[in-house]
């Protein structure tokens, strides 16, 4: 149908779609799950809205809700705050139509250069919109891979996952994979129509079977911590853990830090990679 946002309508079915109805806190009413999930008018029940109100909100018709119905659906679906964040975004998009268009290019400031010199020993990235790698320390290029080497407009941690040779290198390379595209598609729905992001996502649907098969899931991530498990070419096998820091004054960029559990095997790899890494100048680069 014309005019309709099939993202809010596409996700709007698969949230639905996994929610456990006994965990929904609805009564049993007898009546035979065909699929699995929740009916629209028991999604409408919970959220305190009619089922035709509902269903014309999950067939994408260009209604525009307020805020509490959102948050009442995203209440009703189970959503986390990343999910509602989307939901929020993906609703936003039937205010008015934008026109696509590429924002401006990224840029690190020096002051936060000078952080990731600082952060000696410790891998770190700064990544910005849709993924992309807009710094990286000499640590963190020993680590994963020397995103310098890529072309300008490829230095993007997503494509690297997928087309790359990350693969190789990641132990759970199916969970760090899976998240990379929850990420994006949380980053996408921001600005569905940036330029930039709408041919990334292009490229790698094109060019990866996994990533086009959980792009489909509809599935939204934010990244705040967690790990990583890696099989490091020089170093062997390590498990590192991440915290993030979104930047004041720039909330599109983030600091990922990544570091090892004092005295464990990783810890030691690490230190040794730190030392083959000690004469390498600091990095400069990005976008």
């Amino acid at each position: 149908m014309a005019g309709t946002n099939r993202e809010l309508a596409d996700f709007l079915r698969r949230a639905r779609g996994q929610v456990d109805p006994s965990r929904a806190g609805l009564p049993p009413d007898g009546r035979v799950r065909r699929v699995p999930g929740l009916r629209r008018e028991e999604v409408a029940l919970l959220a305190g809205v009619s089922t035709d109100y509902y269903a014309r909100l999950e067939q994408g018709r260009r209604i525009v809700p307020s805020t509490a119905v959102v948050e009442a659906i995203g209440r009703a679906l189970g959503l986390d705050d990343a999910g509602r964040a989307y939901l929020h975004d993906l609703v936003g998009m039937t205010a008015a139509p934008v026109r696509r268009r590429s924002r401006g290019v990224q840029r690190v400031r020096p002051g936060l250069y000078q952080l990731l010199d600082a952060l000696d020993g410790e891998p770190a990235l700064v990544l910005g919109r849709r993924t992309d790698v807009l710094a990286a320390n000499a640590m963190a290029k020993a680590l994963f891979t020397d995103f310098d080497r890529m072309p300008p407009g490829q230095r993007n941690y997503a494509r690297w996952m997928f087309l790359d040779d990350a693969r190789s290198l990641f132990v759970d390379w199916e969970v760090q994979a899976r998240a990379a595209v929850e990420s994006l598609r949380l980053d996408a729905g921001r600005d569905p129509d940036d330029q930039a992001t709408v041919a990334l996502i292009a490229d790698l649907r094109e060019h990866s079977r996994e990533f086009a098969h959980w792009w489909e899931q509809h599935r939204v991530h934010q990244r705040t911590h967690g790990s990583k498990r890696l099989r490091h070419p020089l170093v062997g096998e390590l498990t590192v853990e991440y915290e993030t820091l979104s930047l004041p004054g720039d909330p599109e960029t983030t600091l990922f830090v990544y570091t090892a559990e004092p005295g464990s095997s990783s810890k030691r790899a690490l230190d040794l990679l730190a030392s083959w890494t000690a004469e390498t100048p600091a990095v400069r680069g990005g976008h």
